[in-house]
């Protein structure tokens, strides 16, 4: 994982555009007139110093995101760290890299975190729930949580600094 420079912008695009056919299977996502989903926030990610993103590689190629924010989108404190977007590509997926990646964000960030799922998204449950905790060494239980009309399973958890 290696922090996305501004230049970089077009390939989290490029990325997030992959990640939001996958999600449309969960999600009713609209294509644009233009033919693309879109992803509104991105630019701010080098804009706002609580927002972090990240290009997930493995063995030099190019395998992911990874978009980091401070702040909850469940309780709104701004304290806590929020995986605000991951994404792995398919061929990629079930070798490790999801796993090791999500665990290299929550040491890099210590700290408050909350990992959202949608409930019909039942594959990102079974991942989220095995890598957090793994990460934490013990079960960490998500909480079912309705806002906006969707329901999302919200995993809390506090990482430590590592020395």
């Amino acid at each position: 994982m290696i922090p996305a420079a501004p230049d970089q912008e077009p390939v989290l695009a490029n990325l997030l555009e992959l990640y939001a056919h996958d999600f449309s299977e969960f999600h009713q996502l609209e294509l644009g007139a233009d033919g693309r989903f879109g992803y509104k926030y991105l630019p701010l990610y080098w804009r706002e110093p609580d927002r972090h993103p990240f290009l997930v590689r493995m063995d030099g190629k190019l395998a992911g995101l990874v978009l980091v924010k401070r702040g909850s989108e469940i309780s709104s404190n701004p304290a806590i760290w929020d995986m605000a977007e991951f994404f792995i590509v398919r061929r990629y997926r079930r070798r490790g890299i999801g796993t090791g990646t999500a665990h290299e964000v929550w040491r890099w960030f210590p700290g408050p975190w909350e990992v959202r799922v949608m409930e019909s998204n039942q594959s990102a449950l079974q991942f989220w729930e095995r890598a957090i905790s793994a990460f934490a060494g013990e079960t960490i239980p998500s909480v079912r949580v309705e806002k906006g009309g969707k329901y999302w399973h919200v995993f809390s958890f506090e990482s430590k600094r590592v020395p």
